[in-house]
């Protein structure tokens, strides 16, 4: 039985669990106007733009923060609410850039979109408003706060999701700002490049960092050899700017896109994966046997590792040595193609597709450079892409269908699954248990290793003693867990974190997403899996001629990497 009985513009809803009137409003098919209401972060009701009028009061209440009462009547779109929202709208534009056609944020802007529903075409006001400097310096992320609106989300996603608290208010009045640190860029910082803050930012005051133009410089440049690589999060999120719906594995169409976009070579991370899983489970039998610098902790996730170096250098001997997927390939691309370069005369330019922002920082890192020449030479995220498919006039829907290149365009199910919160922790099980039947990965499968509670803990038997797992997703959560080991509170054998919630498949890099959304890219990941031709890393067929070839007695040279305090 409901709770309770609301009249939403005179229609009758019940409503039971919904925590405010915004939620109620929904169910009745109304949409509150909003730009601070975001459901994966706390309520903050700073932008008032959800007023709604309560009509036994005559009140107007914020409906993002005002819980439904029995009996209540309100209406949402009153002549005293609508002339109330386009004044607050007209103030937010007085004191916001608006050269709009050469934002990044352009038509995928909350407020251009609220000023386009609301009919702004003349703001009566004179922009007062101190400009500052756009801040370059981070190499995930761009700050440009003359068009930051005050919501807040940013900072609400720094602390409550990352727990970083990297950006914050500062300031009184109308010198109220975001800044970071005091007033100083990004980069001096201990910013992760999660990007998250770009992932909720409702306007274009935070922005991915945009590397198109270097892209096409090189695709372009006919003495370079451009060879791309495509991480598994980004096949299952792509297709949502073309009205595909999330979850939908569209890698054929993105290589088809690709090629008609100038690239030599596309290969899929997935193949980068199986190498990571192959070294780390080495890795890690070798340190349950020894018990020296456990848990081991993984390493795919260069927000995380950025963490542990700055937040927690006690756990750096825990991260395993084993470099990521993207960082595997790279080094075997590279090494591959030394040779061929000379041969030919053309450089091999390596881009990276991936979901996530750090990757940009990642690649960047100076322990990932060969004679000076980075592995990766330059990252672009699933955003970016987009652009530059669109940007190529490409109808993404109606493109035909082409299988990455060989041999490093194959890949096993459980490297797949690497884009999701658990997925690297069940790939280097698959690869440590003896027992390679069905029966083990539908074990493995429901073991717990997959689910969406911040931080969950498993235990798996491997070779005769119980594993015990934990994993975890947002740094916040991450930073709980490392005080539980500290502490001695709990005591594990393996720990995954990915930065990101969800895991890569909710990476900033990709497009905005809910909670919802990114569920059902996972889901899209773990189909891919079930009809994998083979589920498990080792048994990739291609890594096995190359360990035969020698990749074994150079595989610590070129495949690990040792992270120091």
């Amino acid at each position: 039985m409901a709770k309770g009985i609301m009249y939403v513009d005179n229609i009758r809803v019940e409503f039971d669990d919904e925590p405010t009137i915004m939620d109620v409003c929904r169910k009745a098919g109304v949409e509150m106007p909003n730009f601070c209401f975001h459901s994966d972060l706390s309520v903050y009701g700073a932008c008032r733009m959800c007023m709604v009028e309560d009509l036994d009061t005559g009140k107007i209440d914020a409906a993002c923060t005002t819980k439904p009462k029995n009996g209540m009547r309100i209406r949402t779109n009153t002549s005293r609410l609508l002339k109330y929202r386009r004044m607050t709208l007209e103030l937010m534009l007085a004191s916001h850039c608006r050269d709009c056609t050469a934002c990044e944020k352009n038509r995928s802007c909350r407020l251009q979109e609220m000023a386009v529903r609301f009919g702004i075409h003349h703001v009566h006001f004179k922009d007062t408003r101190e400009h500052v400097p756009m801040d370059f310096s981070s190499p995930a992320v761009t700050f440009d706060l003359n068009k930051c609106i005050l919501c807040g989300d940013c900072v609400r996603v720094c602390k409550e999701v990352q727990g970083m608290s990297i950006l914050h208010f500062a300031g009184r009045g109308p010198g109220l700002h975001i800044e970071a640190g005091d007033d100083q860029p990004i980069s001096t910082t201990h910013c992760v490049s999660c990007g998250q803050c770009a992932a909720v930012c409702t306007t274009g005051a935070i922005t991915v960092k945009n590397d198109i133009g270097a892209a096409w410089r090189a695709l372009h440049d006919p003495q370079k050899r451009v060879v791309i690589q495509i991480a598994p999060a980004v096949r299952v999120a792509i297709g949502e700017a073309y009205g595909l719906p999330a979850g939908e594995n569209v890698l054929d169409k993105l290589v088809t896109a690709l090629k008609i976009m100038g690239a030599d070579e596309i290969y899929d991370t997935i193949f980068g994966a199986d190498l990571t899983v192959r070294e780390e489970s080495k890795e890690f039998l070798r340190r349950l046997e020894t018990g020296e610098n456990l848990p081991l902790m993984t390493s795919c996730c260069p927000s995380w590792v950025r963490y542990v170096e700055q937040e927690r250098p006690q756990f750096i001997k825990n991260l395993s040595s084993a470099l990521s997927p993207m960082q595997m390939f790279a080094t075997v691309l590279k090494d591959k193609y030394r040779e061929k370069d000379a041969a030919d005369g053309r450089t091999t330019f390596h881009i990276a597709i991936m979901p996530c922002t750090a990757k940009k920082m990642e690649a960047g890192r100076e322990e990932f450079r060969r004679d000076g020449v980075p592995n990766v030479d330059l990252v672009l995220t699933t955003q970016e892409v987009i652009k530059m498919i669109k940007e190529s006039g490409i109808r993404f829907q109606m493109l035909e269908k082409e299988s990455p290149d060989l041999p490093f365009g194959m890949g096993s199910g459980a490297a797949e699954i690497f884009g999701t919160s658990g997925g690297v922790a069940e790939a280097v099980l698959r690869c440590c248990l003896p027992d390679k039947s069905k029966n083990v990965l539908r074990m493995l499968e429901h073991s717990g290793l997959r689910g969406t509670e911040a931080v969950r803990f498993v235990t798996i038997p491997v070779n005769g003693r119980d594993v015990r797992v934990a994993l975890a997703h947002g740094l916040a959560n991450a930073a709980k867990l490392l005080d539980q080991i500290e502490n001695g509170e709990v005591e594990v054998d393996l720990v995954e974190v990915m930065s990101c919630r969800t895991g890569c498949v909710g990476g900033a890099g990709q497009p905005y997403a809910l909670m919802s959304t990114k569920l059902k890219r996972a889901h899209g990941l773990y189909e891919i899996d079930r009809s994998a031709m083979f589920k498990r890393s080792e048994r990739n067929p291609v890594l096995d001629a190359m360990y035969a070839a020698g990749l074994n007695e150079r595989a610590h040279e070129l495949l690990h990497h040792e992270y120091k305090d």
